[in-house]
């Protein structure tokens, strides 16, 4: 072996064990170094680390946020009715060693801790709630709530709990019903109420559209009766006035007028006698 050979081993060496004794952290992760299986350090900022290879090893965490989406629960109110809650929880590890220690550094050991936490303070607070309160009312209250107790309680885990939400409440379906029985009994309500209301208001606007006809109709035949007065006065007095200046015109005049409401028709037929005052003025004199 020529010194070139040997010295390319020595160099593979030397990059394999410096290969070996470094590890890299980046900024989405925590790393916990263990020296013979015990927890030797864990405050590792992002960036390139040392250790020493067999004595030392790594194990890395997720530092993100995790989601835990659970399965929709039961929960009975204050009222004793059951409700369906769908909701999830944001959380994060907040110490590492604490993870590992409490959870083995198990993802879905903390999550099933987690859950269990979440549900037992679901309850509690839907236990103390009516349905109006927790469907409507009071849902960011009991987030707020639920997400300080789960952060308390997982303290010990290494946990954060970032955020609790609720993402819908259900009733149950014969509670439901009943819900929806009640609704429909108020709208049916409502409406005849308002039907009733509508029917009263017609029946004001008719009585006074009837009274409103009887004092026009009333008004007119008075002003028609005083007009027709008027008239007959202003005829009888023009009447009079050509009867004052010659008789006997007006008398003709008179005739004329009977004659022609009496023969409207040539089928007309008038039987009197031929000395009848009506032919006076058919003579000659």
């Amino acid at each position: 072996m020529n010194k070139n050979s040997l010295l390319l081993i020595v160099v593979a060496v030397l990059l394999g064990g410096l290969y070996l004794a470094t590890f890299t952290v980046n900024e989405r992760e925590l790393a916990i170094k263990f020296r013979l299986g015990q927890i030797e350090r864990t405050d590792y900022d992002p960036g390139l680390h040392f250790m020493i290879p067999v004595v030392n090893n790594i194990r890395k965490f997720d530092a993100r946020i995790q989601t835990l989406d659970a399965e929709p629960e039961r929960y009975l109110t204050v009222e004793k009715k059951n409700v369906q809650v769908d909701s999830f929880v944001r959380w994060r590890i907040k110490d590492v060693e604490k993870f590992f220690i409490s959870a083995g550094g198990d993802i879905n050991r903390a999550n099933l801790r987690l859950s269990q936490i979440v549900k037992d303070g679901l309850r509690g607070e839907f236990g103390r709630r009516t349905v109006q309160e927790v469907i409507s009312g009071e849902r960011k209250e009991i987030m707020r709530s639920i997400t300080a107790l789960a952060d308390r309680e997982t303290e010990n885990f290494g946990i954060e709990v970032v955020d609790v939400r609720i993402k819908r409440v259900d009733l149950a379906r014969e509670v439901s019903e009943s819900v929806f029985q009640r609704m429909e009994a108020e709208r049916e309500r409502i409406a005849k109420e308002l039907r009733s209301q509508g029917a009263e208001e017609a029946e004001k606007i008719r009585a006074e559209a009837d009274r409103q006809r009887t004092i026009l109709l009333a008004e007119a035949r008075r002003e028609s009766e005083q007009l027709r007065g008027n008239g007959d006065a202003k005829a009888t007095e023009i009447y009079a006035d050509a009867y004052s200046k010659d008789a006997e015109f007006y008398s003709f005049y008179r005739s004329l007028g009977a004659y022609e409401k009496s023969f409207t028709s040539t089928q007309d037929m008038l039987v009197l006698q031929p000395d009848s005052a009506f032919f006076n003025h058919f003579g000659t004199k």
